[in-house]
């Protein structure tokens, strides 16, 4: 079951403007989709210094972590605060029928962009079935 809601994120947001830390890592909206020879990933990661993301492969798990930092300045009184800050993070599990060594990364609008290649093992191939010309029946008979 797909959960919509969480139950936990205004807590967190109390904890967070209380404390002044997320009580734990937000996750970050993603969309997956494959295109031709390529898994193509999107993550939103609005108003995010690019160089605060880390993305890291070890066997077939890719990390993403990344921080948005507040921007009102010390001292400012806020009135709302509805932007998540602080530390984002997500794991994708990658099938053996991907090139995790050829993941390609790019960061532009707010959106983390990774291109991962099919394996060459993976991809359809169109198989070629040799004839059956009568002769071949006649050999076979005798």
């Amino acid at each position: 079951m797909l959960m919509r809601t969480d139950p936990f994120r205004d807590l967190d947001r109390l904890t967070q403007q209380v404390f002044g830390t997320a009580a734990r890592p937000t996750t970050m909206p993603m969309d997956a989709y494959r295109s031709g020879d390529e898994f193509v990933v999107l993550f939103d990661l609005p108003g995010v210094d690019p160089e605060t993301i880390d993305l890291d492969v070890e066997r077939n798990v890719v990390s993403i972590h990344a921080e948005r930092k507040p921007t009102a300045p010390e001292g400012a009184e806020m009135i709302a605060a509805e932007r998540p800050t602080g530390t984002f993070s997500r794991q994708l599990f990658l099938g053996d029928t991907l090139e995790s060594d050829r993941i390609d990364a790019s960061y532009d609008a707010g959106v983390l962009t990774l291109r991962i290649p099919v394996a060459e093992q993976a991809k359809p191939r169109r198989i070629p079935i040799s004839g059956g010309g009568a002769s071949d029946h006649k050999a076979l008979r005798r």
